[in-house]
């Protein structure tokens, strides 16, 4: 069964994963949102990452990356978050079945790292996105 694939929409109406992915490259953007559709797909628990899909440890545990390259060996980032609960449960979260939730995506240079405060802006918007019930997530 595939999962859905939502982007989380902030209470100002903007949604950051279309800001950014707006920002990507064409081919940068393609290969994002192709990995994403794999994953869905596959679904997320039985997809094989490559590299592409990847979970994240430490105080990002419990997100998932996709991974893009670009022009310069630019990185690209979506960070996203699983919803999978009992079909009530997703309904409540206004969820028709299991979602993979992607909350904003980053860049950054060839061998450089995201500091803390990128990821705990990452933390931040999703902390909003698990907030709200329904979830409030673009259509």
């Amino acid at each position: 069964m595939a999962w859905d694939i939502v982007f989380y929409k902030a209470a100002d109406g903007s949604v950051p994963t279309d800001d950014f992915l707006d920002d990507c490259p064409v081919k940068v953007r393609a290969q994002l949102l192709a990995v994403l559709d794999a994953v869905a797909e596959a679904p997320p628990p039985q997809f094989s990452g490559g590299g592409r899909w990847e979970a994240m440890h430490g105080d990002m545990g419990g997100y998932y990356e996709v991974r893009s390259q670009g022009p310069k060996r630019e990185q690209f980032r979506l960070f996203c978050i699983l919803e999978n609960a009992e079909p009530e449960e997703l309904r409540r979260r206004g969820l028709p079945g299991p979602a993979i939730a992607v909350i904003t995506g980053m860049r950054k240079p060839w061998m450089t790292t995201f500091g803390p405060g990128d990821y705990a802006g990452v933390r931040g918007l999703s902390d909003d996105y698990l907030s709200t019930m329904p979830r409030r997530i673009a259509t």
